[in-house]
């Protein structure tokens, strides 16, 4: 999800795909360790979006957009 489609969100929405991408982090990292993970560049991609999701966030508690 890009970066402008996240700021149409609200903070509660926001908020709740940041848990749902916590929840994914944790099902690679788990299929990571059992070997079952084939691409393993979608782990710094789900850390990726999490981090937008917590930068997106951020913004909207100081009303910097």
């Amino acid at each position: 999800m890009k970066v402008e489609e996240m700021r149409a969100f609200s903070v509660e929405e926001l908020l709740k795909k940041k848990e749902e991408a916590h929840e994914n982090l944790f099902k690679l990292r788990f299929r990571l360790a059992t070997r079952q993970l084939v691409n393993h560049r979608e782990l710094p991609r789900a850390k990726g979006e999490i981090s937008r999701l917590e930068t997106v966030i951020r913004e909207k508690e100081l009303g910097i957009r």
